[in-house]
């Protein structure tokens, strides 16, 4: 039989990640292109030969979502794999419903069939949306255990925005790595909190290179998943992060309730600042949909130094990236700050986007009164840096995991920085399910380490 023309959906993490667990050396399969979506300047490129395998000399072309019809039927397409995350489920089956009617499968793969086995015990934490407090709860999980006296490596759902050669596995343990292998904003986001710790965390482009390497150096592997997205690797301990500031979306937004459905441990993060009846709403979905799960009900307290300068101020807040953009919150942990603290106003920045950041705002309208850290790029870097400098206002309060300094961008006026950590409220915590993990996984180790 002829193989099977397929094309694979994504958003340049996920889609690669599919392609080379099922796809790549498959005869029975020949993938004519991937599409891209939710990054900028995705689209346009190649899955490389070298990466693609023996049966894509050539390597894969990646196209712009917006071209997915025409390549269905130009391509003769007779499957379609659709592989990113934190879209609603009407959103899905929109996709898919386009999919069918141009006359091709419409697919969702696996997590068994797409999740690697580490020769490890591994942790996962996941979450239901972006921006529910996914990375709090890994520092959270990372530290306890090695409290433990365990070696702990993370490894970080796939951020590969520049060469896919040059990104195939990274190990980022200080900050030379971070500009070693030139890491966007986003990426410093997630591996920088990693650094302080003095921990280790793996990401890239082929994650059973990743964890053949990330395995070799650990008694205990921790996924730091992206988006809602599910683990790459099979887990032991499946943690998700739900969001009562977002009450129903662990129901109704994709892969993020498969997590939920999964989980053996569900965290509800952020109940010191939504409402009870919000929280309410998320614990019953959560014990409708997975009963078995541990609840575990947590904060994110913030930490601002010097938090007394705030008051009275025209403040300019600055917030994670992909938490406003696709994780659709328009508000984060840099606007509770500036209203805690007394700020006498948040400004608006909208009106003074420029380039790639206006691109941003047209695509995604509904950003709140609050600037996000989008860096995907040099152009993008330096239209952020444009329009922090223009905007009218006395402090920036920017609450992004980094310090956008050390990028090479120039503020022109006072900065505080606001953090964040998880903080569990009563019992079960964190602590004693870890402990629990690390008596099951490593009895006869245990009273050493």
């Amino acid at each position: 039989m002829a193989p099977i023309r397929t094309l694979i959906m994504g958003a340049a993490g996920r889609d690669f990640h599919d392609f080379n667990m099922i796809y790549r050396d498959n005869p029975a399969y020949n993938v004519v292109a991937f599409t891209a979506t939710q990054i900028p300047d995705i689209a346009g490129r190649a899955y490389p030969a070298k990466l693609a395998g023996k049966l894509y000399p050539k390597g894969i072309p990646i196209k712009d979502e917006k071209e997915l019809i025409d390549i269905i039927r130009k391509e003769k397409v007779e499957e379609v794999i659709f592989a990113y995350s934190d879209v609603k489920h009407e959103y899905v089956m929109d996709k898919a419903s386009q999919v069918i009617a141009a006359g091709a499968h419409f697919k969702i793969l696996g997590y068994n069939q797409t999740a690697i086995k580490a020769k490890v015990p591994v942790v996962s934490v996941c979450a239901v949306r972006t921006g529910a407090g996914k990375s709090q709860t890994t520092r959270r999980t990372v530290k306890l255990l090695k409290e433990m006296g365990l070696k702990v490596v993370s490894i970080r759902h796939p951020m590969p925005y520049g060469d896919l050669e040059a990104q195939v596995c990274q190990r980022f343990a200080s900050y030379k790595d971070l500009d070693k292998h030139k890491c966007t904003i986003e990426e410093r986001e997630e591996y920088e909190p990693h650094i302080d710790m003095g921990a280790v965390i793996y990401s890239g482009v082929d994650y059973q290179k990743i964890v053949h390497e990330a395995e070799s150096e650990a008694d205990v592997i921790v996924w730091d998943g992206g988006n809602n997205d599910l683990p790459f690797l099979l887990s032991d301990l499946k943690i998700v992060v739900a969001d009562p500031l977002r009450p129903g979306h662990e129901r109704t937004y994709h892969p993020g309730a498969a997590n939920i459905y999964a989980a053996d441990v569900v965290v509800l993060n952020k109940i010191d600042t939504c409402y009870p009846d919000d929280l309410e709403t998320v614990r019953e979905n959560v014990s409708e949909m997975n009963p078995e799960a541990v609840i575990v009900h947590a904060a994110s307290p913030i930490f601002v130094e010097n938090g007394n300068k705030i008051r009275g101020k025209r403040v300019l807040v600055i917030e994670d990236g992909p938490t406003l953009t696709h994780g659709e919150m328009q508000i984060g942990a840099g606007w509770v700050a500036a209203r805690r603290y007394g700020a006498a106003e948040i400004v608006d920045p909208k009106e003074y986007f420029v380039g790639t950041l206006l691109d941003a705002l047209r695509k995604y309208p509904d950003i709140g009164s609050v600037l996000p850290a989008l860096g995907y790029g040099k152009k993008q870097v330096a239209d952020l840096e444009k329009t922090i400098n223009a905007v009218d206002c006395d402090l920036i309060v920017s609450a992004t995991p980094i310090d956008l300094t050390r990028l090479g961008i120039k503020i022109k006026k006072p900065c505080l920085r606001v953090r964040y950590e998880l903080q569990e409220i009563g019992d079960p915590d964190m602590k004693s399910i870890l402990t629990e993990f690390s008596r099951k996984h490593f009895k006869k180790s245990n009273n050493k380490k």
